[in-house]
């Protein structure tokens, strides 16, 4: 066996072969099924998109329309999972919260059938349906309210925002929003995506598959990054502070959080279109404080890191949308999650076609044939770090 030059982090190692969904850094381009996502942000939907990455196809008329059917009388929660998030603490994030309601689903739907059609087709129909009902009833619950249940006479983006204050959204506003979920709904490998492709390897649940991706999801350099560029603006606080806090960060090496990308090395083609979708809210609805803010630091960036490779990724301008919608900061992950829910279980499905558990291997830096010392002979490591010092 020969073994492979260690790269942290897997940079640049290929840990499948998928037809899901392609990106080509160099040039912006993301692709799902080979359809830019330029082309589906205008014209197509969040359900559609999700039969196509799921299934491989757009679906016809007749077969968007039943899968859509489906997801809209699945979206209500057992209650006893209801019961469960009520015992959940208020001061919890929402992410920890829907890690443990997707993971939960499984011991209500534990039939593992996973050579049947049908197991598939109903467990993707179940998790695009209960995702986001459990992100608003936690949203709700944790103030102290009961959950709104979902309207079955709302599309999947109109409800969603619906359940989380009762209030049927303006049709922009929704149609804005299935746009972002769009976006946002696969990305190739990615952090969670592996964790989700690993996870499925073993031939587990799929709603133990979700709640693996949702944890991943939740790390700051994952999909929580959303989350801390508005508190960096709110930290930046106006225009005319955009170019010294842009110092202290270069001088103390420290992230600029919504800029750089894995694989991006110009901006993000999903950047372009959030700001696009953020100008459009702030046409209708007013602007955003920090929107300004987030403008100039795009500027500032870009004259003195650019050539670095260094832009806005689709964080940055996400949670000003977000922001504008209504959404509070702590849901923006979930939202996040609801949306790229739809990767994952495409992920999955793809791994159970040609299935093989995943099994990397390491380079070993530790010590070798090291010797069993009996406990009453053995230093702390504080007295041995004592003893080191004394000796030094």
């Amino acid at each position: 066996m020969t073994f492979c030059e260690y790269r942290p982090g897997l940079e640049g190692i290929p840990a499948t072969q998928s037809s899901i969904s392609f990106v080509d850094g160099q040039r912006g381009i993301l692709e799902y099924r080979g359809i830019g996502i330029e082309e589906l942000a205008l014209n197509s939907t969040f359900l559609e998109t999700s039969y196509l990455l799921i299934w491989g196809n757009l679906p016809s008329k007749e077969e968007l329309a039943e899968f859509e059917h489906e997801i809209r009388y699945h979206r209500r929660l057992k209650y006893r999972i209801r019961d469960m998030m009520k015992c959940f603490p208020e001061s919890g994030h929402p992410m920890d919260a829907l890690q443990a309601c997707a993971a939960a689903l499984g011991l209500f739907y534990s039939r593992r059938a996973l050579d049947d059609p049908d197991y598939i087709r109903n467990a993707v129909v179940r998790l695009l349906a209960k995702i986001p009902t459990m992100v608003a009833a936690f949203q709700l619950m944790r103030k102290g309210n009961d959950p709104v249940q979902p309207r079955d006479d709302l599309d999947y983006a109109a409800n969603f925002l619906y359940m989380l204050n009762e209030q049927e959204p303006d049709p922009l506003a929704a149609h804005i929003f299935d746009i972002c979920l769009t976006l946002h709904a696969e990305h190739t490998i990615n952090a969670s995506t592996f964790s989700a492709m690993v996870t499925a390897s073993t031939l587990t649940d799929p709603y133990g598959v979700i709640a693996s991706a949702v944890g991943t999801l939740a790390g700051p350099l994952h999909g929580g990054a959303n989350e801390e560029v508005i508190f960096m603006l709110e930290e930046i606080g106006s225009i005319d502070k955009v170019e010294a806090y842009l110092d202290k960060c270069m001088q103390n090496k420290s992230k600029i959080m919504g800029f750089g990308h894995r694989v991006y090395k110009v901006k993000d083609p999903r950047a372009t279109i959030l700001q696009e979708l953020a100008e459009q809210l702030f046409e209708k609805f007013g602007g955003d404080e920090y929107y300004e803010i987030a403008v100039a630091l795009e500027k500032a960036v870009e004259e003195r890191l650019g050539q670095k490779g260094i832009y806005p990724n689709v964080d940055f301008y996400s949670g000003l949308v977000y922001r504008k919608l209504g959404i509070p900061t702590d849901l923006f992950t979930p939202v996040f999650a609801i949306a790229r829910t739809a990767g994952w279980l495409a992920h999955w499905k793809e791994q159970l076609a040609e299935n093989r558990i995943f099994r990397p291997t390491q380079i070993y830096t530790g010590s070798r044939n090291a010797p069993y010392v009996p406990i009453e002979k053995r230093q702390s490591a504080q007295d041995q770090e004592l003893l080191g010092l004394v000796s030094g």
